[in-house]
């Protein structure tokens, strides 16, 4: 198998300081565009739902960043000869999540060789991304990240770390990573907040504008970092 080989452009986010004007100048003349891919996964879970989250996402870090995002997302299997094209997978649903032998080693391959995986927590499904998540690692855990960690703090600045978008079980919203053996960040994943579903249309949700604002502005932390490692 290939190794993975982000855009070339994700050099251009060299530095923590990275502001818009900077990074509109050098991505003017880049030459590849960022697409980011949603996991397709068997179990019976909506892998599926609300399709207008990524093309809203994309279209938000462009106008506010510069980065080229294509405002479509792409759709991949696990064992899709493709998934090492691609350096941002995105993860959701409701409910069972299933994972072959095969499609768990492959996400950990791209994951080990580079990739990154945001995946946001619906309501009913973390106790089973938890459980996919020790077949494709079962030597590492899932860590709750500090309000410190840079993920919150990359372009936008979240003090308090995860905004809470929905209300779910009234719980906090946390943030938890699993890492490479470098310290590098692979897999991120969000629970108790929803916060792609403040991506998604107004209307589908019916979140006011401030919600969905802060729900943008981290989907935006997440890819920078996601590009910037």
């Amino acid at each position: 198998m290939n190794r993975f080989f982000p855009s070339i452009w994700i050099v251009l986010f060299f530095a923590v300081g990275i502001n818009f004007n900077s990074v509109r100048a050098q991505t003017e003349n880049a030459t590849s565009s960022l697409v980011i891919a949603r996991v397709k996964y068997r179990g019976g879970g909506d892998w599926y739902n609300d399709p207008s989250v990524i093309p809203n996402l994309c279209r938000y870090l462009k106008e506010h960043t510069g980065v080229d995002a294509v405002e479509k997302e792409a759709r991949v299997s696990l064992t899709d000869n493709s998934l090492f094209s691609y350096p941002v997978l995105y993860l959701t649903g409701h409910g069972r999540i299933s994972l072959s032998d095969e499609e768990a080693l492959h996400l950990r391959t791209y994951l080990l060789k580079g990739g990154f995986l945001y995946a946001d927590d619906d309501y009913g499904m973390d106790k089973f991304f938890r459980r996919v998540m020790k077949k494709v690692f079962p030597d590492r855990e899932l860590i709750e990240l500090p309000f410190s960690y840079g993920i919150y703090h990359v372009f936008y600045n979240f003090p308090n770390g995860l905004p809470k978008i929905h209300k779910h079980n009234g719980k906090p919203p946390q943030g938890f990573g699993i890492f490479d053996d470098r310290g590098r960040l692979m897999v991120f994943y969000t629970y108790e907040t929803n916060i792609s579903d403040g991506w998604a249309d107004p209307g589908v949700h019916n979140d006011p504008p401030e919600k969905r604002e802060e729900a943008l502005k981290m989907g935006v932390d997440i890819v920078v970092w996601a590009l910037l490692h």
